[in-house]
């Protein structure tokens, strides 16, 4: 393993008034950041000189606690020399209790995702992405950023991106918006949070899909205000259960393009039976438009802000899933009148966006490559589609079905109620395979067994493969 050559002394306490010795406490610090993952195995250690005069100490403790850390074996290395964390702590040192991250439960979907897995749910088609073509167009406005662009920029987001997104907007997804009225995120889920501060109170409702967005729920949530779970069917959310509630729901959210995760498409009838219910109630709706470019069986259809006639719609898109995820450029459409509470909003969480990759983006959008990166990854798209569904058949036959294969870039799978998803995805990320088990999108009680596949991110050989391994994994194999 190649070493880290950072040297930066980890926060632990350290008082100077305690009854703790200088080097008990120094000794407490390092072993609990070693053992808690502050420090990193072939992490380097600050030199004992260096420690001592950080901590305006004698040398003579540091000396002593990185001798017991060394004794231990904590650490190796001469001291003088250099110190680093040891390559492979004995597994009777790691034995400590902490707290389970959010990485580690259950009832969060990460658990069960590789990060270049196959089968990874959002994830676009990396290496089929235009990198020189974007390599040129930041190094040109590295090479040329001037003054204006190395300060701080507009909370909103840089203008002519601003401009570029809604003429892109207004013509490919009948978006009704101006520039002043889009204001640029890092991605869709600080969209979303933006969004739970601007409406919502711990005294309010908000009805989200389900099944739905397990991101969304924990955003929306974060407010304080009470999650109200409502089905879908096959024409999207439904308004007549949505219409059942007694507490008053203040804003709703919804996936109408590519319902996450069944891939349902609201039809033109509920999408005006839910504008109409939102006007009489005074109901905001957030739309997220999160991969709504990928149609392969019909025409996408317009946004259902573009339908709205009162305003009453909150549209977000991101670059994440059409481009790369780093990226970490997202887009609202606010409208007018939440336009300003929103910016201020914007502003307390991060300021504004970094300004280099707007500019690229500005021109990778305006010189055409975004439009031919579209078309192209819809016919790849397209067949890695079909191969995975080819891959079901020859694996799985009757047994799991694919269902709403119109578009998006993953596809749900029905199981046998009997079958545990959960415990399906925690195998599968053992073989390398990244799967979203179906039930962790309920929010209430009852929740059906299924897998959210995607296919974007592997090519037909790997999803052959990787299908096989998951019916062994099931039982098939």
């Amino acid at each position: 393993m190649k070493r880290i050559n950072s040297a930066i002394h980890p926060y632990f306490p350290f008082e100077r008034k305690s009854v703790v010795p200088f080097y008990k406490q120094i000794y407490d610090g390092y072993r609990n950041a070693i053992l808690g993952g502050q420090l990193r195995p072939g992490q380097r250690l600050q030199s004992t000189r260096a420690l001592a005069a950080e901590l305006r100490i004698s040398r003579l403790p540091v000396v002593i606690a990185y001798e017991q850390l060394l004794h231990e074996g904590y650490i190796e290395g001469k001291i003088g020399a250099g110190t680093y964390v040891n390559q492979s702590i004995p597994d009777e040192l790691t034995h400590v209790s902490r707290p389970r991250s959010q990485f580690e439960s259950l009832e969060t979907a990460e658990e069960f995702t590789n990060l270049l897995g196959p089968f990874r749910v959002s994830l676009p088609a990396l290496d089929h992405f235009p990198s020189k073509i974007w390599s040129r167009l930041v190094s040109h406005h590295a090479r040329n950023f001037s003054v204006e662009n190395m300060a701080y920029g507009d909370p909103a987001g840089h203008l002519p991106l601003r401009k570029t997104i809604a003429e892109y907007l207004r013509t490919a997804r009948a978006v009704k918006c101006e520039p002043d009225q889009i204001i640029i995120v890092s991605g869709s889920q600080l969209a979303l949070q933006i969004c739970a501060r601007g409406l919502l109170t711990n005294s309010d409702g908000v009805a989200v899909e389900e099944p739905g967005y397990p991101g969304a729920r924990d955003a929306l949530q974060a407010s304080g205000a009470e999650l109200i779970p409502v089905a879908v069917d096959d024409q999207g959310i439904s308004v007549q259960k949505l219409s059942s509630y007694r507490k008053k729901v203040r804003v709703v959210y919804v996936t109408p393009s590519h319902q996450y995760p069944l891939g349902t498409l609201m039809s033109a009838s509920r999408r005006l039976e839910l504008l109409d219910w939102a006007e009489q109630n005074r109901t905001w709706i957030i739309e997220d438009d999160y991969d709504s470019e990928y149609r392969y069986a019909s025409r996408p259809l317009g946004s259902l802000q573009g339908m709205d006639n009162s305003s009453r719609v909150i549209y977000i898109g991101t670059f994440s899933k059409v481009l790369f995820p780093s990226i970490r450029i997202g887009y609202i459409v606010v409208p007018n009148e939440l336009l300003k509470q929103f910016v201020q909003i914007r502003e307390s969480l991060d300021i504004f966006s970094p300004t280099l990759y707007q500019l690229a983006l500005s021109d990778f959008i305006e010189e055409g490559h975004f439009a031919r990166h579209l078309r192209k990854m819809r016919a790849i798209y397209v067949e890695r589609q079909n191969a995975l569904k080819m891959s079901l058949r020859k694996h799985f036959g009757n047994s799991v079905t694919a269902y709403n294969t119109d578009g998006g870039l993953h596809l749900c799978a029905f199981l046998p109620q009997k079958l545990d998803d959960q415990q399906i995805a925690q195998n599968a990320a053992k073989r390398g395979i990244s799967i979203m088990p179906l039930s962790s999108c309920y929010a209430g009680k009852k929740s059906r067994s299924g897998l959210v596949l995607g296919f974007a991110c592997a090519n037909e050989s790997q999803i052959e493969n990787a299908t096989k391994i998951l019916s062994q994994i099931i039982g098939r194999g």
